[in-house]
């Protein structure tokens, strides 16, 4: 029997693959090609306008990569690879399942329900040209007085506000350059264009006023150059190797991965117990799982400003080249990342994420004794993390999105906002002109910046020691004092653990009580009885202020709580569901957790959101000083000790 040669091929790639690659590897630039050429070569290739949206990797089970892992010493267990696929062509959207082993489509599906996958930026890249041939759009810049050629415009996502939706749509508006680099600082107010997608024709064109262009002058931000050389920090390169995608750095081993919608994804993470001689399991999976960004002006050109950034374009599309110094230190390693673009080709981004020793200056320990008799006793270590970066622009703001990791075994998650407000141009020129809501600040003259949240929400797949964890809330309550014979105290604060049984358990809302939020294995104790766990340290408490009944809400109502946590599914990563775009919520977090499954001794997600309330002030002008939030994932009984002291003491041996 004669095997055809392309499967022969296949074959051979699959045995070498499977030789190479760490089951959650991303797809290689080789896999993304030869996943459009199974795709191409099938039926779907002869539809129109066929468009790739989403090509990613289709992962393995948990319990498939778990075993692998435990394995590689012993040989390791073979696993397909596989992608993900989400096309649009003839106006539906298909998915698929490529085994790229067999070199075939195991699974097409064409979904029927509510939302649309991500844009492409062919997609958003098209749209920002159509008003620039558009008759009534020229003619509405002629009356203005402005040069069309120093008109830049720009597509926006448009929600859902209750309508029936029936095609792929985006919002168009402009901003005039005349002079300045900041396009986002002079808009043309009044004027809006929506467009269909599908079609890629502009269906409704609004000039509804005209407003004073915001000036030029004092909007520009690229003038203040900083000399690199002059930045000396962080020189020490080294400390940590990178093996494909996977980094070791001190008592840390984890997979780093690059995801075209998720941007940086941290999976099994573990960390050695030096009083054990043994690696142990933290977090299978992290990373960002959606945004919420919704602008607090419901006027007619802003009312549909409610950004879902992830779901709707991608953070990892969105990710620039860092720039070394800048947003880097000089002892940084970097990792280029492949998406796949709209044809199905690879698509590289140079320098996506970097990795850098980071010597913050911070103490990690510290300890002055002066009860010795004769001695004073100074003691202490400065801490020095470990960090991986990457920053995603999404149009007028940039992501700042950093996993740091320390020997004490914390992990700490920050996000950091930078970039330019967004503007709407206004008659007025001082504050004490303004007699109406303009649902902002006047930062400078004509210029309006809007008020708006940034909701960024996480998931956070944490084995703690095993799958087999529970989320406990351990209250701290006033007690009183009851034998006043004994104290002169009235009261003191004690602790009552509550055991999370079902997810809706788990939902919490921060600030209503005190309280200390963990994820812990019953099934593994200290050597003094306590349960090993980790605990959720969170940033400031900010939730949406929105009404529950407003469009925006029902679609991102898993904001309402700041933490969740729910069974884990292999398919429930995307906080606001799956097809974002003009979504309903009928898919996604809040959906989910009503099932109110059982999440006691089981294998379970922790979600947290860190939230931002924006109202801008004349120093975001004309962009912003970055603003910081995060959170961290600290060992709570996890060690028989301080990890730190027994890191050193082993070092002195």
């Amino acid at each position: 029997m004669t095997i055809p040669l392309l499967v022969l091929v296949f074959l051979l790639q699959c045995c070498c693959a499977n030789s190479l690659y760490h089951p959650l590897d991303p797809l290689n630039p080789s896999e993304i090609n030869q996943t459009k050429l199974i795709v191409q070569n099938s039926k779907l290739g002869t539809l129109p306008n066929l468009t790739f949206h989403s090509l990613d990797l289709e992962e393995p089970d948990k319990v498939h990569v778990l075993g692998w892992l435990s394995k590689q010493k012993r040989g390791k267990l073979n696993l397909h690879r596989q992608a993900k696929v989400v096309l649009r062509a003839g106006a539906e959207t298909h998915e698929l399942i490529v085994d790229l082993a067999i070199g075939s489509i195991t699974s097409h599906n064409i979904y029927k329900g509510h939302g649309y996958p991500p844009f492409a930026f062919i997609e958003f890249f098209r749209a920002s040209k159509l008003p620039l041939t558009y008759s009534k759009f020229r003619e509405s810049i002629r009356h203005r007085g402005l040069n069309l050629s120093e008109v830049s415009c720009l597509p926006f996502t448009v929600g859902w506000y209750g309508e029936h939706v029936t095609n792929r749509a985006l919002k168009v508006v402009c901003f005039y350059r005349g002079g300045s680099p900041n396009i986002f600082a002079r808009p043309i107010e009044g004027i809006s264009m929506l467009v269909d997608v599908d079609k890629m024709q502009i269906i409704k064109y609004t000039d509804r006023l005209r407003l004073p262009l915001p000036r030029a002058e004092g909007t520009d931000y690229t003038s203040a150059k900083t000399n690199p050389d002059s930045v000396i920090c962080n020189v020490t390169k080294g400390g940590f190797t990178i093996e494909g995608h996977k980094v070791k750095w001190a008592n840390w081993d984890f997979h780093v991965s690059f995801d075209a919608r998720a941007g940086i994804v941290i999976s099994t993470a573990s960390i050695f117990d030096d009083k054990i001689n043994k690696f142990r399991r933290v977090l299978y999976k992290g990373h960002v799982s959606e945004t919420f960004v919704p602008y607090m002006d419901p006027t007619n050109e802003w009312y549909f400003k409610t950004f879902m950034d992830l779901g709707e374009f991608g953070f990892g599309r969105a990710a620039g080249s860092l720039q070394p110094v800048i947003d880097c230190p000089s002892n940084a390693e970097y990792l280029d990342g492949y998406v796949a673009g709209a044809d199905g080709l690879p698509q590289q981004f140079s320098r996506v994420i970097c990795i850098f020793e980071r010597y913050s200056g911070n103490v990690a320990w510290r300890h002055t004794e002066i009860n010795v008799p004769g001695k004073v006793i100074r003691s202490g270590e400065p801490e020095v993390s470990l960090v991986v970066r990457m920053v995603a622009t999404v149009g007028n703001y940039d992501y700042v999105l950093d996993w740091e990791f320390e020997k004490s075994g914390t992990i700490k998650i920050g996000v950091a906002l930078t970039g330019i407000l967004e503007m709407k141009a206004t008659s007025y020129t001082n504050n004490d002109q303004i007699t109406e809501n303009v649902y902002g600040t006047l930062v400078a003259e004509n210029a309006v910046a809007v008020n708006h949240d940034h909701f960024v929400t996480y998931y956070l797949d944490l084995d703690v020691d095993g799958n087999g964890n529970s989320f406990v809330k351990s209250k701290l309550k006033t007690a009183r004092v009851s034998n006043v014979r004994a104290s002169p105290r009235k009261s003191y604060w004690t602790v009552v653990k509550e055991t999370a049984k079902t997810e809706a358990e788990a939902r919490i809302r921060l600030g209503v009580e005190p309280a200390e939020l963990l994820v812990v294995n019953a099934n593994q104790k200290t050597k003094l009885g306590n349960h090993v766990g980790y605990r959720l340290i969170t940033g400031q408490p900010v939730t949406s202020l929105l009404s529950d009944d407003d469009y925006p809400q029902i679609r991102a109502s898993y904001i309402k709580y700041q933490v969740w946590v729910t069974a884990y599914n292999k398919s429930e990563r995307w906080a606001g569901g799956f097809y974002t775009d003009q979504s309903r919520g009928d898919d996604g977090l809040a959906v989910w957790s009503r099932r109110n499954r059982e999440i006691e001794n089981k294998d379970i997600v922790l979600w947290y959101t860190v939230g931002f309330h924006h109202i801008p002030y004349q120093e975001d002008f004309p962009l912003m000083p970055t603003i910081h939030g995060g959170f961290e994932l600290r060992p709570s009984n996890f060690f028989e000790s301080n990890p730190l002291l027994l890191r050193q003491e082993n070092a002195e041996k």
